[in-house]
């Protein structure tokens, strides 16, 4: 099930609270589920998360899926919960493990003095600002539309691609 596309790194994910809440989309392809929903279904079963990554230098694509992945409840600000890492493009979202979501209108990232969302122009999981940039604005905060992964063991080597698009999945 696709939650989110991200065509062209746009600023079309700077939206509200309200609008990640219920989810959005538009002609050109890009698209968020929406936080509800994804906290029904994530919270009662038992999904992976997908991301699909194209890099922007020369269109390859690139993957990163975690076996848990769980958005709880607004009451939580959809804080969320994965682990299990597998993938050829990095570890970039564990660093948000536990994190809230934050959108330009509900900062809830680590950030004292500033907000992940406004910085960067999307809401997202923001521990500090843009390791998973997949809601992000390109050419935001030194080209915030990227994936910084890292690759191996925790101290590892950091995989940086610049994006060209993005799709996150649930999957079974």
């Amino acid at each position: 099930m696709l939650v989110q596309q991200n065509v062209d790194g746009s600023d079309f994910f700077n939206r509200s609270w309200e609008e990640f809440r219920v989810g959005f989309s538009n002609f050109r392809g890009n698209y968020w589920l929406g936080n509800d929903l994804l906290h029904q279904l994530t919270y009662s079963g038992r999904y992976k998360l997908r991301f699909d990554l194209q890099a922007r230098d020369n269109g390859s694509w690139h993957y990163a899926e975690y076996s848990r992945f769980i958005v709880s409840s607004e009451t939580s600000n959809y804080k969320i919960q994965l682990s299990g890492y597998s993938g050829n493009a990095g570890d970039a979202l564990s660093f948000n493990d536990g994190m809230m979501f934050s959108t330009y209108d509900r900062d809830n990232d680590l950030w004292s003095s500033n907000n992940c969302a406004v910085l960067d122009g999307g809401g997202f999981w923001h521990r500090t600002c843009v390791f998973c940039g997949v809601n992000v604005v390109r050419g935001a905060a030194g080209d915030g539309f990227r994936w910084r992964g890292r690759v191996g063991t925790r101290k590892g080597a950091i995989n940086l691609l610049q994006l060209q698009s993005t799709r996150m999945w649930l999957t079974c």
